[in-house]
């Protein structure tokens, strides 16, 4: 069911919004096999709700702005990110993203060894102690 959500929410944007997020979405699933998909936030102003990539944990959220697609990572500041996708959210301690405007290049290499490096980090997170 949430694959068909996300899917749908692709092919509401029919533009090169909906084709960025497709090919964001394919290279996840490549460079993670068992990744799962979900939507969050459902809300009045935004019925179709945020598509998320999980494994672990959330590995990042894929959001589409009139002049932008933005896939903002969980726990991005701590992932290694040599070739400099990261390009919004910055300053913050947790969370990094990627905005991609129209016509931009995608490092296909290097966004998929970001998302297993995401995957890792949340393999890595300690078990919580049980009570």
């Amino acid at each position: 069911m949430t694959a068909e959500l996300i899917d749908a929410k692709i092919a509401g944007l029919d533009d090169w919004r909906g084709e960025t997020l497709a090919k964001l979405r394919a290279l996840i699933h490549a460079a993670d096999p068992d990744v799962e998909e979900t939507v969050k936030w459902q809300k009045p102003s935004n019925p179709a709700g945020v598509p998320v990539w999980e494994h672990a944990g959330i590995l990042c959220t894929g959001e589409t702005y009139k002049d932008k697609v933005k896939l903002t990572f969980a726990k991005g500041a701590a992932l290694d990110d040599p070739a400099r996708l990261f390009n919004s959210s910055l300053d913050g301690n947790t969370r990094r993203a990627i905005d991609i405007p129209e016509g931009a290049k995608i490092d296909e290499a290097a966004f998929k060894a970001l998302v297993r490096a995401a995957v890792e980090a949340n393999l890595e997170k300690p078990a919580r102690a049980k009570k």
